[in-house]
């Protein structure tokens, strides 16, 4: 298998984490959807497995590089997701009373903006699809990256993305925040007037997950738990990073990104305070990751220095 330092290392956090979600679904006795999962895990799978023998076959290195990222990163979407679930019910009592303090102290009200953009269907339909937007973004950044031949910059955002979901995971287990869908009920005629991806039914739903925890797992029905800091928030911000410096590229990202702000309140359900949760914890994990991997490209390099006396002296 011919990887670089930066694949290898997501490769063995997915390996990691698919280890630990294994174990304790069996501690736990928790259902799963295996058909569902070996569906979605074969087609991350795949996508990896062709980037492979693109690379070993020199046929394009640039689409191998595309398609590995592009299947690490599903695979690694699955697992995460599952491991989060897996810290259900939560141990510890979750700080959204805090969040809605800080809300009351800017002025921000969840069920305000909600019923606002619902008085203007246009507007809360419009950022129905742009929230729905933040996964398939950070796709189209791989495959862009990929094709044009950004292997470090690729790398970075692969090293960037398993940090950062990693850390807002271990942050939630200690520090639980569900966002106030989970706790304001909404009128019902705000989720006739437009489509909400956050409603009350979501709302209903974290709140038996966060006391009953998880018996049955499958993609089909997977909830964003995370309320602090945003997760989406830091997706977007991780678009507008690493999206190609070409003007049209960042005339369609910036201003998609910048909606996302309230779209995740509106559609997200999330705490004003979130945001800047989210703006935070980009800004640290970009320059972890970018430190972390300056390690390993330079770990790379010295490995393969070191590989060149040995061969040279196996041929002799």
């Amino acid at each position: 298998m011919r990887l670089f330092a930066a694949e290898r290392f997501v490769l063995g956090f997915i390996t990691i984490l698919f280890v630990i979600d294994t174990v304790l679904i069996a501690v736990k006795g928790i259902r799963v959807d295996y058909a569902g999962y070996l569906l979605c895990g074969s087609m991350g799978a795949g996508v990896f497995i062709l980037g492979q023998f693109y690379r070993k076959s020199g046929r394009d290195l640039r689409i191998a590089a595309a398609l590995i990222a592009g299947g690490l990163f599903i695979l690694f979407t699955l697992v995460a997701s599952v491991f989060n679930y897996m810290f259900l019910p939560v141990a510890f009592p979750a700080i959204d009373h805090v969040l809605f303090r800080v809300d009351a102290a800017f002025g921000y009200s969840w069920m305000g903006i909600v019923t606002w953009a619902a008085t203007h269907p246009w507007i809360g339909t419009i950022l129905f699809f742009v929230y729905a937007t933040s996964l398939p973004q950070l796709l189209v950044i791989v495959i862009t990256l990929g094709f044009t031949g950004k292997a470090r910059m690729l790398h970075h955002f692969l090293v960037m993305g398993v940090l950062g979901a990693f850390a807002n995971i271990v942050f939630w287990i200690f520090f639980p925040t569900f966002g106030p869908s989970a706790y304001v009920q909404l009128p019902q005629w705000v989720s006739q007037a437009i489509p909400l991806a956050v409603d009350d039914t979501y709302g209903e739903e974290l709140n038996r997950l966060i006391t009953e925890g998880v018996s049955y797992l499958t993609p089909k029905n997977v909830l964003g738990l995370i309320g602090f800091p945003s997760f989406h928030i830091f997706m977007a911000a991780m678009s507008v990073w690493f999206a190609p410096r070409h003007r049209l590229v960042i005339a369609v990202i910036l201003p998609l990104n910048l909606l996302m702000l309230p779209a995740v309140l509106v559609q997200g359900g999330h705490h004003l305070s979130d945001i800047f949760g989210g703006l935070v914890a980009f800004v640290i994990v970009c320059a972890a990751s970018s430190r972390l991997l300056n390690w390993l490209s330079a770990k790379e390099r010295s490995g393969e220095a070191a590989a060149v006396p040995a061969q040279v002296f196996a041929a002799e």
